[in-house]
C-alpha cells in the first residue's frame, strides 16, 4: 500500500488516496469496498456525504494553494 495522500482540489473535493480508512463520529468504519481512492465533499451539497457526488460544480469556488500554518500554540 502507498502512503496516504490528501489532495485539496480547486473548486471541489478532497481527494484521499493510499492506505486509509474513514470512520464516522462514533468510530464506525465506512465500507469502501476495496477503494484506494475516494473524494470527500467540501461544499456540503453532496447527496452522498461525506463523499463527493459532483454537486459542487458551479456552486463552490476555492483556489487551492498550499501555505504554511503559523507555529503551533503551546
Amino acid at each position: 500500500m502507498s502512503k496516504t495522500r490528501l489532495t485539496v482540489n480547486n473548486n471541489g473535493s478532497l481527494r484521499v488516496e493510499g492506505d486509509f480508512e474513514i470512520v464516522d463520529a462514533q468510530g464506525n468504519v465506512y465500507g469502501l469496498n476495496g477503494r484506494e481512492l475516494v473524494s470527500i465533499c467540501r461544499c456540503g451539497l453532496s447527496k452522498n456525504k461525506p463523499f463527493c457526488d459532483g454537486s459542487h460544480k458551479g456552486h463552490f469556488e476555492h483556489n487551492a494553494v498550499a501555505f504554511d500554518l503559523p507555529p503551533k500554540k503551546v
